[in-house]
Formats: C-alpha cells, sequence, structure tokens
C-alpha cells in the first residue's frame, strides 16, 4: 500500500532525537508550517502518488504537473507542495536540482526547482541560480486559495520567489537585499537585460529638448525673416 511510506514522514518530522541533514540549521520538512506538512501527509496525492518516490521518480511526477499553487478550498494542498515537500525529504544533490531547474521541455519542474532553491540554498546562491530566469516568459497555471485559476508568468513567479516573505502557503526566510550582497561583495552589480534598450531611451529622452531647441530657433529665423 502507498502509506506505508506515510511512517518515514512522521519519524522525520519528530524533532527528538533528530540526527539527519539540516537546512539552515533545521529539519528540512520544518521549512514548511505545521498546518501545511499535516495536510500534506494526510492527503491522498501524498499517500498514493508520493510513495516511494526517488530523485529521478520524483522527476516522471513533475513533468505531469499542469499547475502551481499551495493549499486550495479546505486548506487541500496542491500535487505541487506535495511535491516540494516530497523534495524536502530527499534533499537531491545539488547537480540534479539544477538540471530540473535548467531543462526548458516541463516547465511546471522548473518551478518546482525554483521554489526548492528559494527555500533551501543560502542567499547568494538564490539570486545567482534564479534571477537568469527573469527572462523566462512561459505561462503558468496558478491554483488560487479559493480554488480557482489564475494565469501567471515563470518571470513573475521568480520575481515573487526573490521579493516576497510568503508564496504558494510557505514562509519564505527572509533574503538579503541583492544591493546589501553587492555591498559585501557576494554578488556582482547585475546588469539588466533592458540595459541597452534603457540607455537608448535615455539618450533619446536627452535629445529631444536639443531638438525642440534647435526646431524654436529656425522658427524664430524664419520669422525674423519674415518681418524684414
Amino acid at each position: 500500500m502507498a502509506t506505508y511510506h506515510q511512517p518515514d514522514a512522521k519519524r522525520m518530522l519528530d524533532n527528538r532525537g533528530y540526527t539527519g541533514p539540516t537546512i539552515h540549521s533545521t529539519n528540512p520538512l520544518h521549512l514548511l508550517e505545521t498546518p501545511v506538512r499535516d495536510r500534506i501527509t494526510e492527503s491522498y496525492y501524498w499517500k498514493e502518488q508520493c510513495f516511494a518516490l526517488s530523485a529521478s521518480t520524483l522527476c516522471d511526477k513533475a513533468v505531469n504537473l499542469t499547475y502551481i499553487g499551495g493549499t486550495y478550498g479546505q486548506q487541500k494542498p496542491t500535487p505541487f507542495l506535495c511535491l516540494l515537500f516530497k523534495m524536502l525529504q530527499l534533499l537531491p544533490e545539488r547537480e540534479i536540482v539544477l538540471l530540473y531547474l535548467r531543462q526548458t521541455e516541463f516547465k511546471y519542474l522548473s518551478a518546482l526547482a525554483a521554489f526548492f532553491v528559494r527555500l533551501t540554498w543560502e542567499a547568494k546562491e538564490c539570486f545567482e541560480v534564479l534571477e537568469p530566469m527573469l527572462g523566462d516568459f512561459r505561462k503558468l497555471r496558478r491554483r488560487t486559495r479559493e480554488g480557482g485559476w489564475r494565469i501567471t508568468w515563470m518571470d513573475q513567479f521568480v520575481d515573487d520567489l526573490l521579493v516576497k516573505d510568503r508564496v504558494c502557503a510557505t514562509s519564505l526566510r527572509k533574503l538579503p537585499s541583492r544591493m546589501i550582497l553587492e555591498d559585501l561583495g557576494q554578488l556582482e552589480v547585475r546588469v539588466s537585460p533592458l540595459g541597452d534598450e534603457i540607455e537608448e531611451i535615455d539618450r533619446d529622452e536627452e535629445e529631444e529638448p536639443r531638438d525642440r531647441g534647435s526646431e524654436e530657433s529656425d522658427v524664430e529665423e524664419i520669422n525674423g525673416h519674415s518681418d524684414g
């Protein structure tokens, strides 16, 4: 039965005598709040679909995701959130997470990996790994708390991960600002992909008053000539 793996999750959730790996000095499963953890481990999807998953078989489940989200309706957890919880249980190797993240065929697998990175990696790594995804404009379906649907985009989802303190029913550890990390020498100054376009707009705006002034002078000369 698929429910056999539930005691494993329960044992990992019990901090008494916990000797497993830690993330940010805590049991990885405790990165999700207690009510959310309880709803996940009691959910049908967790019991029936997350049994005995490994890093590779979790990938097989994730490529079949059709939306992102946290909890909805009567606080029912989404498959997206259940698989995040399973990733916290498995703690896949960094190379595997990056493989999930950077493949381009399955967008919800990328979104799941991005969420895992934000939740578990250090601030410097979060910026370095997630910022390139701000240029990813793939559409995502999102399940709302009310049980409805919204359309969002990958870049918006990643931006939420970097700037918000709560995403998909999950409280996120506060990141230091990018400017602070730049001042500490941990990050290079970010060059916007729109930098050249912005500079061109700035140049156009600077030249426009000069052009207008030249036009006004020409008008004055014409007017002055006609008066003569």
